[in-house]
């Protein structure tokens, strides 16, 4: 069992080799939570946005996480079947899909708690938008779309580490 505060030492050593392409990953895990530090291993390598672009970013991240939470969670709601709208889609709800409801409205909600520590710039707002990002990739694999989790994955990933630095 996994104490706070207790160091877990794990070796970890991924290799990935896709046409001429080859990616090795190694990493020694220091505690439980640096999944947020193998993430950032590898993004922060990637070539920065420009510093106006990032700091625009930074400006209706805050904004984009209050209206696509709303957002979020309305479609969660109606992709489970739930919603008076959702007859005219059909209301067709399967397991995977209402899997998929259920992580919608939970990656949404952890938006709508991340407007106010986006707001005011704390890191606490940017640690929520990774696990949403996480939550999200999760979501994905659930319905089988793997284009999705792939380019949604880097693109996520890639903008969440440009702008981690303003968020103190």
């Amino acid at each position: 069992m996994l104490r706070e505060g207790k160091e877990v030492k794990k070796n970890f050593q991924y290799s990935l080799s896709i046409g001429g392409l080859n990616i090795e990953l190694k990493y020694m895990a220091q505690t439980k939570t640096d999944v947020v530090a193998v993430v950032g291993d590898i993004f922060d390598k990637a070539p920065a946005l420009p510093v106006n672009a990032r700091e625009a970013l930074v400006k209706v991240t805050p904004w984009l996480a209050l209206i696509f939470g709303v957002l979020g969670v309305l479609a969660g709601i109606g992709s489970l079947g739930l919603s008076p709208l959702a007859m005219f889609g059909g209301a067709r709800v399967g397991m995977l899909f209402m899997a998929s409801g259920v992580l919608a409205i939970v990656a949404s909600v952890m938006l709508l708690l991340a407007y106010p520590k986006l707001a005011k710039k704390q890191k606490g707002g940017w640690m929520l938008l990774f696990w949403v990002e996480a939550v999200d990739l999760l979501s994905m694999l659930v319905v089988f779309n793997l284009v999705g989790f792939v380019i949604g994955g880097l693109i996520g990933f890639y903008l969440l580490y440009q702008i981690k630095p303003y968020y103190k």
